[in-house]
């Protein structure tokens, strides 16, 4: 199931008895647990994360989604150690898709947060991590796999079928500013349609 190289962007499958999407690298984060009692996922939330910041590549966003994160390693890391985060999903620079959390558990990767009047919005959204900065453009490999995960998610479930699809600012706003003006949204609109999906952020 699990493969080290790139995905192609028609293979992303989600298996309806695992929760896991076939093709994908698998590196289980113990920093999740069951989403509350008949809630669904209704949103898609895309982070973006460098470590240390701004650069590429290494074991470290492994090592914090698993709590394994050195602190002698960089000096940024010591302020983190103790982190207790994951995300659904990570998609690196050349489009390699890692899964840490079945998607039909709740990964903590939305902190405090609101969306639409809706507080604690892990309870029913989908983190999708991409390897990237705020300001540095992210890479074309990860648009594509980015949307077909989208599009494959909504179709795994219908509770997704709305498209609502926000960054980690919109429903943490002053806090956070990822994906950040780095980010195209309207290319992923495009990608998103083309791959069969629907995207909306509001």
């Amino acid at each position: 199931m699990c493969t080290e190289g790139s995905i192609s962007a028609d293979s992303l499958i989600i298996d309806p008895d695992t929760c896991l999407l076939a093709g994908a690298r698998a590196q289980s984060s113990p920093n999740c647990d069951a989403r509350p009692r008949s809630c669904e996922p209704e949103l898609i939330i895309i982070h973006g994360i460098s470590l240390p910041p701004g650069r590429y590549g290494g074991p470290w966003i492994d090592r914090l989604f698993t709590n394994t994160l050195p602190p002698e390693a960089d000096p940024y890391f010591a302020t983190i150690q103790d982190l207790r985060v994951s995300s659904h999903a990570l998609i690196v620079r050349d489009g390699r898709v890692t899964q840490y959390v079945p998607f039909n558990k709740r990964a903590w990767h939305a902190g405090t947060s609101s969306w639409c009047g809706r507080e604690a919005c892990n309870d029913f959204s989908i983190g999708i991590e991409l390897e990237g900065t705020d300001e540095e453009p992210y890479d074309d490999r990860q648009y594509p796999v980015l949307a077909a995960l989208i599009t494959a998610l909504q179709r795994a479930y219908p509770s997704l079928a709305s498209g609502a699809v926000v960054g980690h600012s919109d429903i943490a706003p002053g806090r956070k500013t990822d994906p950040g003006p780095a980010f195209d949204w309207r290319r992923l609109k495009r990608e998103v349609t083309a791959a069969g999906g629907r995207l909306r952020r509001k």
